[in-house]
C-alpha cells in the first residue's frame, strides 16, 4: 500500500460516518470507495445533488457506480435556481450552489451522526472555488486534502483500486459554462446540456460548450481540434438547430476553469 493509501485511509477513518457529496468524478468517488474501506457500508452514505445544472444522465451514473461498490445512496433535491445570489452568476455563484448542497446533505449527516465530506484535492486550491470555502464553513470536512492528494495521486490510487472512473474527465456543474455576470436560467443550462450531449453522441468525449449570448464556443482538448474541423459543418449544423447562431472552435483548446482568469483564488480552509 502506497503512502498516499494509508494517509488517505487514515484521514476517512478520522470519522465514525461520513456522508459523501458524490458526483461521479474520480475524486468523489475515491473518497466514497475509501470510506467504503475504512468505515464499513454502515459508516458510509453517498448524496448526489440533482438540480438543472447536473448534465442528463449523471444522476443515474452515480446510482449504478455506488451499486457497484454496495455504497448506500441516494439523490437529494437542491434549491439553488430558487435563490437570486445564484442566478445573479456573480463570482461567488459556486459558493451559493454549495450552500443549497450543504442545506440538503446536513440534515442527513445529522440524522446519522455523520460528517459531510467533499472530493476535494490538493490542486483544486489553485483555482477559484468558493463552493469549498461555503462548505467548510457549514463543517464539511475533505479527507483528499487531509491525505496531502493532487489530482494525480487520486487518479493513480484510483486505478490502483480499480475504480472505473479513474480516467474520467471532468464534469462541472453546466452553470460553469456561463461567463460571470450572464443570469443563469434553467432553460439556459439546458440548451447547453443539449449542446453538449449532441457533441458526445459525435464521440467527443471532454468538451466544454461556452456559451455567449447567441454565441456557442467549443472547447476540445487540442488533439482534437482537427477533427472537429473536419466535420466543422455537421458541428455548425447540429448547434444552430438548437438555436444558437454563430458556433465557434476555441484554438487554445479545453482549460478547465479558464472562465476563472483573472479572478483570486481563495484557500477554503
Amino acid at each position: 500500500m502506497s503512502s498516499g493509501e494509508r494517509a488517505l485511509l487514515s484521514a476517512v477513518s478520522a470519522h465514525e460516518r461520513l456522508v459523501v457529496a458524490f458526483s461521479g468524478g474520480v475524486d468523489s468517488a475515491l473518497l466514497a470507495v475509501a470510506a467504503r474501506k475504512a468505515l464499513g457500508r454502515d459508516g458510509v452514505q453517498a448524496v448526489t445533488a440533482d438540480s438543472a445544472s447536473l448534465a442528463t444522465g449523471e444522476s443515474d451514473h452515480c446510482r449504478q457506480l455506488t451499486d457497484l461498490w454496495d455504497i448506500p445512496w441516494t439523490s437529494v433535491r437542491t434549491d439553488e435556481f430558487a435563490d437570486e445570489r445564484y442566478l445573479e452568476n456573480g463570482t461567488d455563484r459556486c459558493f451559493w450552489c454549495k450552500s443549497a448542497l450543504m442545506d440538503v446533505v446536513e440534515p442527513i449527516a445529522d440524522a446519522k451522526s455523520a460528517r459531510v465530506a467533499l472530493g476535494v484535492n490538493i490542486d483544486d486550491f489553485g483555482d477559484h472555488r468558493p463552493g469549498q470555502k461555503a462548505a467548510a464553513e457549514r463543517g464539511a470536512v475533505f479527507p483528499l486534502v487531509e491525505a496531502g492528494l493532487t489530482k494525480s495521486e487520486v487518479r493513480r490510487i484510483a486505478k490502483r483500486w480499480e475504480i472505473s472512473v479513474w480516467d474520467r474527465p471532468a464534469m462541472p456543474c453546466l452553470s460553469s459554462r456561463i461567463p460571470y455576470g450572464t443570469s443563469v436560467s434553467v432553460d439556459l443550462v439546458s440548451k447547453i446540456d443539449r449542446a453538449e450531449r449532441t457533441l458526445r453522441t459525435m464521440g467527443f468525449t471532454d468538451l466544454r460548450v461556452r456559451h455567449y449570448d447567441e454565441t456557442a464556443r467549443i472547447e476540445l482538448p487540442t488533439a482534437e481540434l482537427a477533427e472537429a474541423v473536419a466535420r466543422s459543418a455537421e458541428i455548425n449544423a447540429r448547434l444552430t438547430a438548437l438555436g444558437y447562431r454563430y458556433v465557434t472552435l476555441d484554438l487554445a483548446g479545453l482549460r478547465s476553469g479558464n472562465l476563472n482568469d483573472g479572478i483570486s483564488h481563495v484557500d477554503p480552509t
